[in-house]
Order: structure tokens, then sequence, then C-alpha cells
């Protein structure tokens, strides 16, 4: 694979706010929140509005970086126990880069608390070795930054977990990690949404549809495997082209309709949004400049626990 790809963040910003050249930009969580709600959409891409860290977003961001970091190790040494071991480094990692995950536990004296939370972290990690045998993987990469262009002019971005590849037949196979639960029977094609979009990424940079895809949920121990063609990313290139033409159009009327759902449960904007009472902010004249604190496909701290 050509990894060539320039590893940098990408300013995703809705068209014409403000009267600023337009930034036709979607990452896979970009196009989820739209999907989900426009209003979350817009607080988060135009509003840009803060988001306190939750315990199950930052137990995602623990775990994925545990993930990570279990194959720069020996295959000999990539155990369940050894990985448990790194739990509480890569908590005291984040907790350097980003303080105020402090929060989380303010009142744990005993730190009773956050060793139930850590607990919890490491009960993840086991369950991801009745999963897969990581001694017997060698992944061609790990959070793997993908960004192309469309014929549109729609830029797509993201970050992949992992890309494994086949020695054999040089085949390509997707792999991300959720620390939830595995959807419900008839909702497994949207959950794997973001799977595709990371197909056609790979696709129009490489010329070759993956193999395979496999989201790996540990919160319920299951794995959701989808092997994509031709025709399933040409559908899925037709839908982000129509789902940035609703993005145009909410942006022009100004139009961010909020759309209830069980997901509210994880919003941090309750207090702003018109189903809860509130009143969302002025639309700004001009959009935050993205700099290198940008959103990732790599979970943070704030990221929703619905998106883990």
């Amino acid at each position: 694979m050509d990894t060539s790809v320039a590893h940098q963040t990408v300013e995703e910003q809705a068209p014409g706010v403000g009267g600023a050249s337009p930034v036709k930009s979607l990452s896979p969580s970009r196009a989820a929140d739209f999907m989900t709600c426009p209003l979350l959409y817009r607080f988060r891409t135009i509003d840009r509005l803060p988001e306190p860290p939750s315990p199950e977003a930052t137990r995602g961001t623990v775990v994925h970086s545990v993930l990570e970091r279990l194959f720069d190790l020996p295959a000999s040494s990539r155990t369940s126990d050894e990985a448990v071991r790194l739990v509480r480094p890569e908590w005291e990692r984040l907790l350097a880069e980003e303080p105020d995950v402090a929060a989380l536990f303010t009142g744990d004296d005993d730190g009773a608390a956050l060793q139930e939370w850590l607990t919890s972290a490491q009960t993840l990690v086991q369950r991801y070795f009745t999963l897969e045998d990581p001694q017997r993987l060698e992944p061609a990469e790990r959070e793997l930054y993908v960004e192309t262009t469309l014929e549109s002019g729609l830029r797509l971005r993201g970050y992949i977990d992992r890309v494994d590849r086949a020695q054999s037949t040089g085949d390509l196979r997707v792999v991300d990690y959720k620390t939830g639960k595995a959807p419900r029977a008839g909702f497994e094609q949207r959950a794997m949404f973001q799977m595709r979009f990371y197909a056609l990424v790979l696709w129009r940079l490489h010329g070759t549809v993956p193999r395979l895809l496999q989201l790996v949920y540990l919160g319920s121990g299951e794995v959701l495997r989808y092997e994509p063609d031709e025709a399933d990313l040409r559908a899925t290139e037709r839908k982000l082209g129509a789902l940035w033409t609703a993005i145009e159009r909410a942006t022009e009327r100004k139009d961010w309709r909020p759309n209830p759902s069980k997901l509210c449960d994880w919003c941090a904007h309750q207090a702003l949004c018109p189903v809860y009472g509130g009143t969302p902010p002025p639309v700004p004249e001009a959009p935050a400049v993205a700099g290198a604190e940008d959103e990732t496909e790599a979970p943070s701290p704030r990221t929703s626990g619905a998106d883990l």
C-alpha cells in the first residue's frame, strides 16, 4: 500500500459560512453527525463548541491506544496480561496530554472510582483476546491517515484503526475497534457506513477494493464482517454526494434542525437544543480556524460514547 498520503489535519467546514471559501471535506464522524442530527453537526463543525470529556469516550481512547501499542511489542509478548499492564500507562499518557480529563475523578480522594474505571478498561482489553490472536497478526498499518478528493471536489479523510494485508494475495482487511456493543439485528448496515467510507477512500487512492471490512465490538465480544464490492462503494460515493448537498442546503438556509433520538442521551449540547428548551447561539460570522487539535478519526476524550 502507498502510505505517502500526508499525515495532517484538514479543516472541515460547512460551505459558505461567513463568506469563507468552501472547504468540501467530510470525515466519517462528521458525516454520521449530520445523518444523526443536523444541529449536532452545526454545533461541532460550524460553532466548534467544546465538549467535556466523558468516562465512556475517555475509556475508548485509552483502549484504542493500548491496542495500537500492543503491536509495538514482539509477537510473543502480545499477551492479555501484557495488554492489561498497558492500561494504566496509557491513561497516564492521556492525562499528561489532556489534563482536563482529571475532572472525571474530581472528589475521588481514595482513588476507588479511578480504579473501577481502569478495571472496566482492562476488561475490554482482555475481551479483545477472545476475538483475535494478536500474536498471529502483523498489521500493515495502524492509525493510518487517509485522504482523497472525489471527482465532485468533495474531500474525504479519516483515520483507520488498522489495515491488514494478506501476504499471499495482497488483499486488504480494514479493522476498526469499538468499545461499545454490536448493533442489534437489522442495524448492521448502518454501523458499517464508516467502514464503507474508509473502503471508498482506499479504493480511490489505490484502485483496489478492500477484501474485508471488520468491526470488532469489545463491549459485547462480537465481530461484524462485510465484503464490499465496487457497486457498494459507488453507492457510498453517491450517498456522500447527496449528504454534502444536504449540508450545503442547510448552510445556505441556516436551517439546522434537531433530530431527537436515543442518542440525545450522549449529547453534550442539550442545554442549547430547542428540543430541550434551549436556544442555539447565533451562527458565527466565520468558523473557528482548525489547528493541530482539529477533529480526527482517532477517538478523543471528547468523542461521544455513542461513536465508540
